[in-house]
């Protein structure tokens, strides 16, 4: 059945819970804002369509199961889970909440116990007991109106963050979901925060208003599991779709249903999903400034269990859902294949036509088994929530329990940019057959065919991607080990080498001429690894230090605004007389090259204003007394410092040789001659 009815309606004796096969809150800035935008436009009086609620009763062996909830449940309230209008019913509480606040803040509200105060001639304390909690009378047990499943991350959040509760339990880590819930609340308190302390009270209730009478929700009760599956695979919430994980879980629940087996072993089954896409979730959403896409670790695992080829690479979403884990194979019989006979008991025939055809009836009906089998669907829940953790490590390797060697080049790989690698090292980290050292040659190896393949001769971004996708899957089913995957990475590589092993730097050369000729004719300066190699040649001379202060941050060192992370020593407007003094005689064209070759460009440990690069060589130098300068910089600048007591062209040359240098030893690549060196540094003029 179904009606549209407000939100007031809704809420009358009922209690709603989140069910496990849903996402958490998943509604960022765009879609409520919207919701405000809707909310603040909408006239006094009239009504606004807000959307679908799809609602199952939960069955009595669940609720009985609610401890807290019971008492409830057994007075007369009806629970029911939120198939569909999750994110919109979540929002509508969120502002509920911080409605209440701010009403408890008003400089009106006098009263001693602030719940005693009105909005639309209802004590505060009534409207929480709608929607917020419910309290046993005599008792400190509470029943929260609205909420997710106790077992649920975001459960233990939504009541001590949102609805300000206490809580002797540890809230655990925070997620993605979590941080959307709180940026909610705030963007609410702020916006209701905002109105006009004198007229804040009329506007609160005119918002109340809205919400809980005038926005309109088109409301389904769904009546069988079968049923609520099909629904929810089938709808998206307003403005934010579901994922393909999110239809593959449901897909995976829906299934359970179909076998014909006994509820123990469904509800085992379903138990076990459920479980694994929490943790999946709470993998994926556990960096909450940096959470990991849904889809792409969805694929990297299709890539690393399944066999990966370019026809279904880029529509894995519909060989999981219309190939492996449709209905058809579930309601598909195919016989048992066993090699086991069963052993006859001798009898006495007494009438041995009938033994005959009772024999023949039970032996002429082969055992047979779904063509997917649950075994099947609950080793692959039980792989990708293991795959979860390793993807998780694959990006924040810090946060780990790997090696410090690990660490170090896993990060390498982030910084450099690990792209259709990652699959292959979220297999390395799920076979436990593989020691570190291994995974150490593995990380290492990848790093530099990344760096020669993409960064200096520049192939194309899906060069050899389908073989170390494949191999990825070699690697998870142990057909395949680590020596081999390293040799293959490294004779991959032969297209960048002579026969005499020195690297062809002819495409490197090209690409860096043409970064001089067009664009911002930056030279160097404009190659995509500029960073990369300059931090891994910073990270070299901390290594030789007698410290281990790290000097430069490499999330600073990429994201710095409006100011310079790289300096160029030899300023490009070297217009101040110390420059043209040394530089004048060359043309505009030489200028440009010693300006933004390899050895004029410099790391520093800390961004600075643009307009300081202008600066004679002896003041960015300095001394060692002063705060500014090389001296007190990073390892980089120091080296400089000591090095060089002037800056001139045969400098630019002999540090862009020594960067060179670095190169070949930090990669294990031949550049050539010294010759060649200075043709790559396009200095040949010198």
């Amino acid at each position: 059945m179904h009606e549209l009815t407000n939100l007031q309606k809704i809420f009358t004796r009922r209690l709603f819970r989140i069910p496990d096969y849903q996402r958490g809150y998943a509604w960022k800035m765009r879609q409520y804002s919207d919701f405000w935008e809707d909310l603040i436009s909408l006239e006094e009086g009239r009504n606004h369509y807000t959307g679908v609620l799809s609602l199952e009763q939960v069955d009595d062996s669940t609720w009985k199961q609610w401890v807290d909830d019971k008492w409830l449940i057994e007075k007369g309230y009806t629970p029911y889970y939120i198939v569909d209008g999750q994110q919109r019913l979540t929002t509508c509480i969120i502002l509920i909440q911080a409605i209440i606040e701010v009403a408890t803040s008003l400089p009106e509200n006098t009263f001693q116990n602030k719940d005693d105060f009105e909005l639309c001639d209802t004590k505060i304390s009534d409207i929480k007991r709608e929607y917020i909690f419910n309290q046993r009378t005599s008792s400190i047990v509470r029943s929260y109106i609205f909420g997710y499943e106790k077992d649920n991350p975001s459960y233990e959040f939504l009541k001590t963050k949102i609805f300000k509760e206490e809580s002797s339990t540890d809230l655990g880590q925070e997620t993605l979901y979590t941080q959307n819930l709180e940026n909610a609340k705030t963007f609410f308190l702020e916006n209701l925060r905002a109105f006009d302390v004198v007229t804040r009270k009329s506007k609160l209730e005119s918002i109340f208003k809205k919400v809980t009478l005038h926005f309109m929700f088109n409301e389904y009760i769904i009546q069988n599991d079968v049923d609520v599956f099909v629904a929810f695979e089938t709808m998206n919430n307003r403005g934010k779709k579901l994922s393909d994980l999110e239809l593959l879980k449901n897909r995976l629940i829906y299934l359970s249903t179909l076998y014909q087996v006994d509820d123990t072993e469904k509800n085992a089954l379903r138990k076990k999903i459920n479980e694994s896409w929490g943790i999946i979730y709470n993998k994926l959403g556990g960096n909450k400034l940096n959470p990991l896409s849904d889809d792409e670790f969805l694929k990297a695992h299709w890539i690393m269990f399944f066999k990966y080829s370019r026809k279904t690479g880029e529509d894995y979403i519909q060989f999981l859902l219309n190939d492996q884990f449709s209905p058809k194979k579930v309601l598909e019989q195919v016989p048992i294949v066993t090699s086991v006979s069963d052993v006859l008991e001798v009898k006495d025939r007494i009438d041995d036509e009938t033994d005959e055809d009772e024999n023949h009836d039970e032996r002429s009906q082969p055992l047979t088994q779904s063509k997917l089998t649950v075994k099947e669907i609950a080793d692959y829940s039980m792989s990708i929530h293991d795959a979860s953790s390793h993807w998780y490590v694959s990006f924040n390797p810090i946060d780990s329990s790997l090696t410090s060697e690990e660490q170090y080049w896993l990060d390498c790989l982030n910084r450099i940019g690990i792209g259709y690698f990652r699959p292959l090292v979220m297999s390395s980290l799920a076979n436990k057959r593989i020691s570190s050292e291994e995974r150490v040659r593995l990380f290492s190896a990848i790093e530099r065919f990344i760096f020669i393949a993409f960064r200096l001769s520049h192939q194309r971004g899906n060069y050899r991607s389908s073989e170390f996708y494949n191999a990825s899957r070699d690697l998870y089913y142990g057909n395949t080990d680590i020596n081999t995957i390293i040799g293959t990475i490294n004779e991959r590589l032969d297209f960048a080498f002579n026969d005499d092993s020195t690297y062809k730097s002819t495409s490197f050369y090209n690409f860096i001429a043409d970064k001089f000729k067009y664009g911002a004719r930056d030279g160097f300066y404009g190659w995509s690894a500029l960073r990369y190699f300059l931090y891994e040649y910073e990270y070299s001379l901390l290594k030789q230090s007698r410290t281990s202060t790290q000097k430069i941050h490499w999330d600073k060192f990429v994201n710095e605004k409006d100011t310079v992370s790289i300096e160029h020593i030899l300023p490009q407007n070297p217009d101040n007389p110390c420059w043209l003094s040394v530089f004048g005689k060359y043309s505009t064209t030489e200028m440009t090259a010693l300006t933004n070759t390899l050895g004029n460009l410099l790391a520093l440990s800390q961004p600075k204003n643009s307009s300081l690069q202008n600066y004679c060589y002896k003041d960015k130098r300095a001394d060692k007394n002063t705060e500014r300068g090389y001296f007190n910089g990073s390892y980089s600048e120091t080296k400089v410092a000591e090095l060089y007591t002037d800056w001139t062209p045969s400098t630019i040359k002999e540090r862009g040789l020594e960067l060179l240098k670095f190169m070949e030893t930090r990669w294990n690549i031949n550049l050539g001659d010294e010759e060649n060196k200075i043709k790559l540094l396009h200095l040949e003029f010198l």
